[in-house]
């Protein structure tokens, strides 16, 4: 799985022209899903998402979680992550999981969410979603469970 994740001092979200959610502080998490995954992945990946120490402390450090701050995550399924432009102009999303496969894996990412007790707010899987956010920082963190997971050991 890929995650693109966004540090925010506010965002909000629609699905087919509908709200669906709207933060302040927070992370927005672009998420993909890739043919080899599974809940393992789901799993790891919102656990790093969740604990992840991206806001600044009183000394201007990175050095405080989303829990830290009082911050709320916005998920958004994201195919596109796994867009290869290698050949030509126009994408390809051949390595982008099916829906059959993704979208498990992303409800498997908002259910642990849950399980952590993470505040969140989430798009609509397949829909053709809006997000209007301010990047704090800018701090935009790129996370592959294919690289991290392996690190890991």
């Amino acid at each position: 799985m890929r995650a693109v994740v966004i540090r925010t001092s506010g965002a909000s979200l629609t699905a087919d022209g509908q709200p669906r959610g709207k933060i302040d502080q927070g992370l927005v998490v672009l998420l993909g899903v890739t043919h080899g995954d599974g809940p393992e992945q789901a799993v790891y990946l919102a656990e790093k998402c969740a604990r992840l120490r991206i806001f600044e402390d009183e000394n201007s450090k990175l050095n405080l979680s989303l829990a830290d701050v009082g911050g709320r995550m916005m998920v958004v399924s994201n195919f596109t992550l796994y867009a290869d432009c290698s050949h030509g102009r126009r994408p390809d999303f051949l390595a982008a999981a099916k829906p059959a496969q993704s979208q498990p894996l992303y409800e498997r990412f908002l259910a642990e969410l849950d399980r952590l007790e993470v505040p969140y707010c989430s798009g609509v899987f397949g829909a053709d979603m809006k997000i209007d956010h301010v990047n704090d920082g800018p701090v935009t963190i790129i996370m592959d469970t294919d690289q991290m997971m392996k690190k890991k050991g």
